[in-house]
This record gives structure tokens, C-alpha cells and sequence, in this order.
């Protein structure tokens, strides 16, 4: 079939929604920016100068009301667009595991519980956050950092001996000039968020603090100290809006020329780019097309809620956007004997039953067999779950396991995984032993055009690739994959596959598997994107999307569970992708072969 046959046009099933969706988005409003506050005699207190240097930077300021409710800080939080985490007292030190020192000032227990639950979550949603005085200590606690108690005691020069003091002595960090006069310097890191919203290494800040923070947490790094080495500024390695600042930056709004102005103009920068990604997945129906969450039900997992055991579950997929992913029952490449298939056969049956049992008791979910089952439990606000098997081993033998494996709802396979098997030869740990498809296999091809499912080469072979291509009826896809120009590995594909797959109509989806993303150093959301952004050069914008590999050792830097999926839309954004083009990437090329497939 000719490329130009599969333009990205909507399809029959989307476009009621889309109509529906079109209507209700708030493109043109300001960000919303929530502050934290004191808790005082009064209710809630906060100084002027935090909320006027939002307004100055284009942004819409609200406090945040006291709350010990996680559901009631969630529900604030989908309203709000960017967070900052104000200055104020101590922190409790029994929060973060450790007694009282004698220099500890007052502390509100009731703030810091809110802030430390509020910060976790924000961080969880991808939100961009800015944290000033208390609030940068605020982050590094949350983040499993550590602080020091006091600048002026023993604890000081115990931690950072590593620091140049200034005459071997701490400078004033608690200052009696006016809040808008500086009274010390800070060196900014070079090659920094930090740095770049600055423009200079060096800057002039005011200081009332006698904490501070000792260690930036996980996934932060030190982008600013002063003289005497105490950390002034840390901010996100994972490529996040997340920056946290010693200062009270907010106190400059009331000068002639505001030097503190660019951070706050960053915060509203970043948190409109959220706010239109946010926009965007309330207009598009986002899919990941392989998961292998499976292979950890066994572990009494309760998909309804967060679990660090696995990377993707119905909080982690509300937290970055995602409505829907295909779930592989995954089955290794094992002996192929006959007891041994009858063996995968039994168990790609009990992981898709795992699959269905979890799904069965987690509300607000939905199981999923065609696209549009996938749109109408969007539009009732249900996150959807598909069935696919990874690796025909499944079916051994017996033809007849594909129509009873689609019975089940299963809309994809791949042919095989690591390793030949009856059906193909694969693309890794082969022998090459049917020189492509088998004779069986070639069967199992025309079974699966005829049951309407789909053919996944993720997995095969080059000349197992070419000759499903070949064969089969209906466009093929492969779910997981990603680019072999910029990573020569054998599961990859090279140019000439995807520019044979487009020619056919089929689908590419870039996995974030880290060793198929680059050969050496740590793989990165900017890797990810970059294959993507070729295959999309290759192969054409309708050809393209997301199959993740989460819970099979998939997941980069920045793109690392469900949770932070937003930030691939955000990505697509800065790429200046148009909305038709993320609605094609996030899951509808991938749909659009599946109807053909399934109407076949």
C-alpha cells in the first residue's frame, strides 16, 4: 500500500470526542501559580512580594490553603499549573530521622507535613516547582536529602570540610539589612538551569536562613553555592522544572530593575508549557503500546494504588497523562519441546488472567479489545488497559491458540522474543535457523490477518521482518523499537526497514529501553527524543509513536515511569510537534492500524 494512503486523518471513533474535548480547553488563560504559607493565629500568612513577582512574571497567584488531606491536595493540585514552596520556620528534624539541635528555631509540625506530602506530589506530576528559603530545604527533604540544623554549630564544618570557608569561618546568612538589599554573592555552576536563566556565574543575593541544606536528594544536583560553600541553589538532573533557591529572590520586585524577575519569568515559562501539555491530554487519547507490568503480578500487587515495585499503575498513569497502555503477557524463550509448549501456553493464559483479575479490582479501570473502547472509557474518565503476548512461544504449535488468544482479547503478538523459536528466527540469540519465517510460521501470520490481529515484529529478525512485511495482509507493527542509525543494535531497525514499514502503513513505536537508545553513558529523555524525532524524519509523522518497555528494564532519565509521560508531550511541544501530530505520536498511528487490522 502506497505511504500516502495512511494520512493521519481522524478516524470514525475519535472524532465525537475530539469534537467534545475541542471545547473545553483553556488555552488561553495565565498560569496558575499556588504558594505555600505561614500557618498563624489568623489562618494562612503570606508576604506580598511572593505573590506580586508572580503577577510580574505573567503568572496567577493563590495561596495554598492548610489541609492534612492527600485527596483535597491532589484535587488542588490538577488545578494548578506550578507550585512555590515559600520561606519560613525550621523543619521538625524528627521528619527526617534525626534529634534536635540545640541552635533549632521554631517549627510548625502542621506545615511541614502538608509541604513535605504537597512537594512529593507535585514532584510525582511532573509540576514545575520553585522552592525559596525553607522551601529549597523543603525539596531536598522530600527528596531524601539532609540538612543542616544550624550554619553556626559543629555540624557545619563536620559535613563540608569539602567547602573553602572564608577565613575558616561561615558568613552571615541571617542578615539585618532590608530584604531587597544584597549582602553576599553567589557562584552559579556552569552548564546549569540555573545559569542559563541568569546569563552570568556570578550574582548578588540578600540571605535570612541559618538552615540549609547539607545534600540536594535524589535527583537533584548543586547548581549555586556562596563563598563559604553553603548550597545557595539545587536543581532537577532529570531534566525537570524543578529548581530550588536559598535566597528570597521575591524580595527584589520592589526595585527599578529586578534582577530576580528572570527566575520567576522561568517559572512561568515552564508552567505554561505544563499547562498546554496538560491541555493537550485532555484532547488526545494517550497510549503506550508495550508495558510488562505482568510479569510482577505474582507479587500481590494492587494496581490501584502506587507501587514503587513497578513502574506503571493507575496512580502513576494519572500522574503523567497516560489513559491507556497495552499490557504483554511476556514469555522468555524457553525449550520447545512439547511439554515445555503446552507449559507457555498455560502460562500466557495465567498472566492474561493476572491482567484481567487486577484490572477487575481497580476502580476507575477498564479493560479494552478496540480503539474505540479505548475513547469511550475516556470520555468516562477510565483509564484503559489492552492484552498483547510477547512472543508467539505462546501458542506452540497449535494455530488454533491465535483465534483463542484473540477470543481474549489479545490485539497484538510478537512473533518471537530473544531467540528462535518455531515461528521465526529473532533478532537476537539466533541461529538463523529458518532463514526468516518458518512454514509454520507463515501459517501463523495469515491466522493472525484473519482473527483482525495484529503482527508485532519488535522482536524478529531482518529477514523474519522482510518476510512478514511480505506476507501479511494488514499493516504490521513493531511496538518497542527504536532507531539503529543512532544505536546499532540488532533489535533496532535501520532506515530501510522503517522506510519499508511506512511504505506499508505500519507503525514504529520508539521504546525507552536504555541499551537500544544509545551504546555508551546513560540514556536520557533527549535520546528517547531523538529517535524519535528520525524516525519520524524516515518514516513520516504518521508512522511514529511511544511503546515504553516500562516494567521490562524500560525507562530513561526523565521519561522513568507512567508518572512522568507528561514530560514526552512536553518534549513534543518544545519540538513545535502541532496537536495533530501529538495525537498521531501519542497513540493514533498505532490506532489507525489497529482498526484495519481488527476490521480485516
Amino acid at each position: 500500500m502506497a505511504h500516502g494512503q495512511y494520512e493521519n486523518k481522524m478516524l470514525s471513533w475519535e472524532k465525537k470526542y475530539y469534537d467534545i474535548a475541542s471545547r473545553n480547553t483553556d488555552a488561553g488563560r495565565k498560569p496558575v501559580v499556588g504558594i505555600t504559607a505561614n500557618f498563624g493565629e489568623y489562618g494562612s500568612q503570606l508576604a506580598e512580594a511572593y505573590y506580586e513577582s508572580v503577577r510580574m512574571a505573567g503568572g496567577v497567584p493563590v495561596i495554598v490553603p492548610a489541609s492534612e488531606s492527600i485527596d483535597e491536595l491532589d484535587d488542588l493540585l490538577l488545578r494548578l499549573d506550578a507550585l512555590i514552596f515559600s520561606g519560613g520556620g525550621d523543619i521538625n528534624p524528627l521528619l527526617l530521622g534525626e534529634e534536635p539541635e540545640k541552635g533549632l528555631g521554631g517549627i510548625c509540625s502542621k506545615r511541614d507535613m502538608q509541604e513535605l506530602v504537597l512537594m512529593r506530589r507535585a514532584l510525582d506530576k511532573q509540576m514545575p516547582v520553585l522552592g525559596i528559603c525553607r522551601g529549597i530545604q523543603v525539596m531536598a527533604a522530600a527528596l531524601g536529602g539532609k540538612l543542616i540544623q544550624d550554619l553556626g554549630n559543629a555540624q557545619y564544618s563536620t559535613l563540608n570540610t569539602q567547602w573553602s570557608m572564608v577565613n575558616g569561618q561561615c558568613l552571615k546568612h541571617s542578615q539585618k539589612a532590608d530584604r531587597h538589599i544584597a549582602t553576599h554573592s553567589v557562584m552559579i555552576e556552569e552548564g546549569t538551569t540555573l545559569r542559563s536563566i541568569f546569563g552570568c556565574e556570578r550574582i548578588e543575593v540578600n540571605s535570612f536562613h541559618h538552615q540549609a541544606v547539607a545534600t540536594p536528594g535524589k535527583g537533584m544536583r548543586v547548581s549555586a553555592q556562596s563563598p563559604d560553600g553553603v548550597v545557595e541553589a539545587i536543581e532537577s538532573t532529570e531534566y525537570k522544572s524543578v529548581i530550588g533557591v536559598q535566597w528570597h529572590p521575591e524580595s527584589f520586585y520592589c526595585l527599578p530593575e529586578d534582577k530576580m524577575l528572570p527566575l520567576f519569568r522561568w517559572l512561568i515559562d515552564e508552567a505554561t508549557e505544563y499547562k498546554e501539555a496538560k491541555a493537550i491530554h485532555t484532547q488526545v487519547l494517550t497510549l503506550d503500546t508495550h508495558c510488562d507490568t505482568p510479569m510482577f503480578f505474582h507479587e500481590d500487587i494492587d494496581f490501584s494504588k502506587r507501587d514503587d515495585r513497578i513502574l506503571v499503575d493507575a496512580s502513576k498513569m494519572r500522574d503523567g497523562g497516560l489513559d491507556a497502555s497495552i499490557m504483554a503477557a511476556y514469555l522468555p524463550q524457553g525449550e520447545r519441546d512439547d511439554a515445555s509448549l503446552e507449559q507457555a501456553t498455560r502460562k500466557a493464559h495465567e498472566l492474561l488472567d493476572g491482567i484481567e483479575q487486577r484490572i477487575a479490582s481497580a476502580p476507575g479501570v477498564g479493560l479494552a479489545n478496540t480503539p474505540a473502547d479505548l475513547m469511550r472509557l475516556k470520555s468516562e474518565g477510565k483509564l484503559a488497559i489492552m492484552r498483547g503476548i510477547e512472543n508467539g512461544y505462546a501458542i506452540g504449535k497449535d494455530l488454533g491458540n491465535v483465534e483463542r488468544f484473540s477470543r481474549r482479547g489479545v490485539v497484538y503478538m510478537t512473533l518471537c522474543h530473544n531467540g528462535d523459536n518455531d515461528i521465526c528466527d529473532s533478532a537476537a540469540r539466533t541461529n538463523n535457523e529458518h532463514g526468516g519465517l518458518s512454514a509454520f510460521g507463515r501459517e501463523v501470520v495469515k491466522e493472525m490477518n484473519r482473527v483482525g490481529m495484529m503482527v508485532d515484529l519488535s522482536h524478529g529478525g531482518v529477514r523474519s521482518f522482510y518476510d512478514a512485511l511480505e506476507l501479511s495482509s494488514t499493516p504490521i507493527v513493531c511496538s518497542h523499537a527504536s532507531c539503529r542509525a543512532l544505536c546499532d543494535h540488532p533489535r533496532n531497525l535501520d532506515d530501510e526497514q522503517m522506510r519499508a514499514l511506512a511504505r506499508k502503513g505500519g507503525v514504529m513505536q520508539i521504546t525507552l529501553y536504555p541499551g537500544f537508545l544509545r551504546k555508551e553513558g546513560e540514556a536520557t529523555i533527549i535520546d528517547a527524543m531523538a529517535h524519535l524525532d528520525h524516525a519520524v524524519k524516515v518514516m513520516g509523522i504518521e508512522n511514529v509513536g511511544l511503546g515504553t518497555d516500562f516494567d521490562g528494564d524500560g525507562g530513561v532519565v526523565g521519561l522513568a515511569s507512567a508518572s512522568e509521560l507528561i514530560n514526552y508531550t512536553r518534549q513534543l511541544l518544545k519540538r513545535r510537534y502541532s496537536i495533530n501530530d501529538i495525537r498521531g505520536l501519542w497513540g493514533g498511528n498505532f490506532l489507525r492500524v489497529m482498526e484495519i487490522v481488527q476490521k480485516k
